[in-house]
This record gives structure tokens, sequence and C-alpha cells, in this order.
């Protein structure tokens, strides 16, 4: 088995035996709904809330090893717990606080990845406005994937409807049009 499929299964499988609501996004998930790359870590979004994150965060701690030091001042501070297997796997988990981050996790989906491991994965909408608001070089490609592979079953009208606000909140002018040009380019 892949080793960040294996490491994907594995937090899944934990947060599942916790009761803990997560999804897959970043490149595996860009390996089911875009063009298929090489990525080096597993990203996650766990449903934390606001507030209490340390109870999230310190079963984790628990469980994997921190790439960072103080990791667990980090992970409070900025959103993200950076870890990694033992097989030196790098998990990045985003705590997810925020009701448009509650929505990706509520339009997740399984996607098996293998033959007997499934993985829960954002929705290809959500994996492009997570690209599109990040916004480096290789998310744009990304972006240009999904919108190329997911053709005509990409629901772009809600990826621009939940994509406006966090853009206004980032204050960032510059990823709608850019956006607006990758669906010009490439209509249904």
């Amino acid at each position: 088995m892949n080793a960040l499929i294996a490491a994907a299964a594995a937090i899944q499988a934990f947060c599942a035996q916790k009761g803990w609501q997560n999804c897959v996004i970043g490149g595996l998930a860009v390996q089911r709904w875009g063009e298929p790359r090489q990525t080096r870590h597993v990203d996650i979004t766990l449903l934390t809330g606001l507030g209490g994150e340390a109870r999230f965060v310190d079963p984790l701690l628990e469980e994997y090893q921190p790439r960072i030091p103080e990791a667990r001042r980090f992970a409070l501070e900025r959103r993200v717990l950076l870890v990694e297997t033992s097989a030196g796997v790098a998990l990045d988990i985003s705590l997810a606080g925020l009701p448009f981050e509650e929505r990706v996790v509520a339009r997740s989906s399984a996607f098996a990845f293998e033959p007997d491991v499934s993985l829960v994965t954002c929705s290809a909408e959500d994996l492009v406005i997570l690209k599109a608001f990040a916004g480096r070089v290789q998310d744009w490609m990304d972006v240009e994937g999904i919108i190329v592979r997911q053709g005509a079953r990409l629901d772009r009208a809600l990826v621009l409807e939940e994509l406006r606000p966090l853009l206004d909140l980032k204050e960032d002018p510059e990823a709608a049009p850019t956006l607006q040009r990758l669906f010009n380019r490439h209509r249904p």
C-alpha cells in the first residue's frame, strides 16, 4: 500500500475511533478530483470548532510525533498541527472551526484509493475553493486540473458562492478573476 494512503487511512481511523469528523484535502484529494500528481504529505481538515482545540491536539500529539518544536503551541495559535507518523509520513492537520469548514466536512465523501482502502475526501468544489484561496502556483495548476477533469460535474456556482466571502476576508481581489478566467477557458 502507498505510504501516504496508509497514513491517511490511519489518521482517519484514529479520528473515527474518537468520533471526530474530518476529511482529506490537498494533494491526495487532487488525485481523486484533478490531475494526479506527487505529494509528500497528507493534509487533513479536522472539525474542532472554535475553543477547546487542545482536546483534539493533545491526543494527536500522544499518537504522532511533532515535526516542529512547540507543535502544540503552534497548533493552538495557528490552527495547524504538524506531526508525522512513525514511518516518517508528514501530516498537516488543519483545525477547522469556521462555518465554511463545517460545510467542507459535511460535503465530504468516501473514495476507494486502493481496493481495500477508502478515504473520506473533500468535494471537488471545496478543493477548488481551498486551492483558489491558498493561491500558490501549484494550487492554480491543481484548480485547472480539477476544472478540466470534472467538466460539467463541477458546481461552479457553489464554488463562487463559497469563495467570494473567504476572499473578502483575505482581501484578495485577484483570485476570483483568476478562477473566472479558468472557468471561461474550460467551459463544460
